[in-house]
């Protein structure tokens, strides 16, 4: 049966007159009558009472109509939500991130991303680098969002936000106290880095940090990821060298400072496949091209105070 011939029945049937069925469709009505009449052929019953004063549907019409409708009802919600989700306006995306990334800029991109495509369903989760690069690898995740960058031919990506690097201390540590803290004096503190591994990773950029200051720290206890580090700080376990973005929320136990000597810095990038061309994540990583720029461009001199 073709689709058009529901399209004219329904519209003979709501108007119970073939003229104005036929003027509704910007067709003669003619073709419209032989089309009505092929389709009684087809399903071998009569649709329509016809009369000289009105036409009626017959109660086979009146169930056939009903039927029509939800087909064509159907049929249109299935074009839009498959021309929705081809452009990027639903569907699904999956997104991982590092543990710090949830206390920066990353949150209000999630947010800007979400008004410019209400419809996406978005699947977050939190890993380390490590799980990052194998979940991005396997597709088992659409982006990444990762500190440091993911080193893979295979990615693409877009730098988010570039920012220093702080100290996280345990609120008792004398050293919260101090008005000045200098890196080369933590030699003989403990510090909790994170991941444990694989490695080379985010911790050895920070004992990259300790060797050009001129020491190996007295202690180091490795965790996992960066909410084990915070978690262990806080009970006095040691201090960690975090992103700046983390003193943004505080947490019980632990305080932030800055301090003086080598501060390499440290990036959020977001990544994804190459070969990964739904439009989700084309309209994701244009929305963090667009954020990063208002992001990292410089202030103007006649902004700056």
């Amino acid at each position: 049966m073709e689709l058009k011939r529901l399209t004219y029945f329904l519209a003979v049937a709501e108007e119970l007159h073939f003229g104005r069925a036929a003027a509704r469709l910007d067709m003669a009505q003619p073709p419209l009558s032989r089309q009505i009449a092929a389709l009684e052929t087809e399903l071998g019953v009569l649709l329509f009472d016809r009369s000289r004063s009105q036409i009626r549907l017959t109660q086979a019409g009146e169930v056939f109509r009903d039927h029509a409708r939800h087909i064509l009802e159907r049929l249109d919600t299935a074009c839009r939500d498959t021309r929705a989700i081809g452009l990027g306006g639903a569907g699904r995306l999956r997104i991982a991130f590092v543990g710090s990334a949830s206390h920066g800029l990353l949150p209000t991109l999630i947010k800007s991303f979400r008004s410019h495509y209400p419809e996406v369903e978005l699947a977050l989760s939190a890993m380390n680098n490590a799980e990052l690069h194998r979940a991005l690898v396997s597709r088992e995740i659409d982006v990444a969002v990762a500190r440091p960058a993911l080193q893979d031919d295979e990615f693409r990506s877009e730098l988010l936000c570039r920012e220093k690097l702080i100290l996280a201390l345990p609120d008792n540590s004398p050293l919260a106290g101090q008005s000045r803290i200098t890196f080369a004096d933590l030699a003989d503190q403990t510090f909790v880095l994170y991941p444990r591994r694989p490695r080379p990773s985010y911790a050895d950029v920070v004992l990259g940090i300790c060797q050009r200051e001129g020491f190996t720290p007295a202690k180091l206890e490795l965790t996992q990821d960066f909410q084990s580090a915070i978690s262990l700080v806080s009970v006095g376990v040691g201090l960690s060298v975090v992103p700046e973005s983390v003193a943004r929320t505080q947490r019980p136990g632990v305080v932030y400072r800055p301090y003086e000597g080598d501060n390499p810095g440290t990036a959020l990038t977001i990544h994804a496949r190459l070969d990964n061309r739904a439009p989700q994540v084309v309209n994701f990583l244009e929305i963090t091209r667009k954020f990063a720029r208002s992001t990292l461009t410089p202030p103007a001199a006649s902004d700056r105070p």
